[in-house]
């Protein structure tokens, strides 16, 4: 049987799971990415309730854009990675952070999820009127350089953040 891959929105349904894809990273000793999936001391109900504030300009948290995370899931609904869109850029995005962020759970990568749910997270961002998309890694993220390369990302320049070289990539949706 070969594995079918969804982009699906976070739902009350997958609580177990999301719960086994967070104490994954945190066995591993790793921050969980992006940052909006960690739900840091909040209960799951709480994290979904902030991820549904999170989509709407009325009540989004004031200094934060609308963003939507979604799910990529295997056939069994397994969590294999999250990854968020930010539907505008503020100052800090424009320079650091960019319209998506992502992360496979440790002992799904180097499989080639991150690369496909770019590319479907892609194609919400055109349905979305979206036409280019910022993307940032880490210099050394050398997984992370490869799949924003895969889904036709072209390196505009670098900066600097915390003592870390940050790479930041285009994507041209349209034209």
């Amino acid at each position: 049987m070969s594995i079918k891959l969804h982009l699906v929105v976070p739902t009350l349904q997958l609580e177990e799971q999301f719960w086994n894809y967070i104490n994954e990273w945190k066995t591993n000793n790793e921050r969980v990415t992006p940052a909006a999936s960690d739900p840091g001391d909040l209960n799951f109900m709480s994290w979904f309730d902030r991820q549904e504030k999170m989509k709407d300009v009325n009540t989004v948290p004031i200094g934060l854009v609308t963003c939507e995370q979604f799910f990529l899931t295997d056939n069994n609904s397994r969590i294999l990675g999250t990854i968020d869109i930010r539907h505008q850029l503020n100052d800090y995005l424009f320079k650091y952070g960019g319209n998506i962020g992502y992360g496979i759970r440790p002992s799904e990568r180097k499989k080639g999820y991150a690369k496909i749910m770019l590319e479907l997270t892609l194609d919400k961002c055109k349905e979305k009127g979206m036409d280019k998309i910022l993307i940032t890694c880490l210099k050394d993220n050398i997984g992370s350089v490869k799949t924003i390369t895969a889904n036709h990302g072209v390196l505009e320049n670098e900066v600097v953040e915390n003592n870390q070289v940050k790479q930041r990539y285009w994507i041209t949706l349209r034209g």
